[in-house]
């Protein structure tokens, strides 16, 4: 069976640690299965360190482009960029602070090849916020286009780090927007209105960096803000109905408000396993 070429698709900004980026990188080099190039895009300009560490790999291997800009203008906008910019039109996301299972691509890959009506694979994940190897959680999502179609009418049915898609499926359905915290639910939403099909495979392919900064970012009253935003937009384009409009505003509402330990727990004990 035909592998197809692909890209990797990545955003990195002046925050982010070194020796996260290192970890992250690594396991890419270290795929069964290596992608034909990855696409760093530089979302402003970077410290020393972060230059430095992308000088060194640069000088490992030749398959890195780089799509560089002086401002930080945001993950939407520096991955809409970015997919224009790939070769192929296969793309694998991927974080600069998470890990990817060394068979990650392969298996992903083998199974677009298997299954050409996807349009866009995911995985499962676990969640780490010392040592990959020490998980805090895991998380199983469906798998099933259907069953991912319900399941996205209350909740994000893809982690952004582990999809694969098509370019052009992404670009037909109106690419990355300017979305804050909601770039990728955003996007899985209006692909799924243009009717292409979805699936994750029910297998961790990515160990994700959560620690209690990241629980942190989800609350507030501006990330409520957009959240009461995203589903104005889900209820006005007639993808969620009036009770389950009624019933996100209020769950949300909760979740962002409440103190992080709270927040913390509602997700490692109700929303992952």
């Amino acid at each position: 069976m035909r592998v197809h070429k692909f890209s990797v698709l990545m955003s990195l900004y002046k925050g982010e640690k070194p020796e996260f980026l290192r970890a992250s990188l690594d396991s890419i080099l270290s795929q069964t299965l290596l992608p034909n190039e990855i696409l760093l895009v530089k979302d402003g300009l970077l410290t020393h360190e972060l230059e430095k560490v992308l000088s060194e790999y640069t000088n490992k291997s030749n398959i890195f482009r780089f799509l560089s800009f002086e401002e930080n203008r945001g993950l939407g906008l520096a991955l809409r960029d970015g997919v224009l910019a790939c070769s192929y039109e296969y793309i694998a996301r991927m974080d600069t602070d998470d890990i990817a299972k060394s068979d990650r691509f392969e298996k992903q890959l083998m199974y677009l090849g298997k299954h050409p009506e996807i349009a866009m694979v995911g995985s499962w994940v676990t969640e780490f916020s010392t040592d990959p190897l020490k998980p805090d959680t895991f998380t199983k999502l469906p798998c099933d286009h259907i069953e991912i179609v319900k399941f996205a009418k209350q909740r994000n049915p893809f982690r952004h780090m582990t999809v694969i898609y098509k370019k052009s499926s992404v670009l037909d359905s109106g690419n990355y927007r300017n979305f804050l915290w909601f770039e990728d639910y955003d996007l899985w939403v209006r692909m799924i209105q243009k009717g292409y099909k979805m699936a994750n495979i029910p297998e961790v392919l990515v160990n994700v960096r959560a620690d209690r900064n990241m629980f942190a970012r989800r609350g507030g009253w501006n990330y409520l803000k957009q959240d009461i935003k995203f589903q104005k937009i889900l209820f006005n384009t007639k993808f969620t109905n009036i009770k389950e409009y009624l019933f996100n505003i209020l769950i949300r509402s909760v979740v962002r408000i409440i103190p992080n330990r709270l927040r913390i727990s509602f997700y490692r004990y109700l929303l992952r396993k």
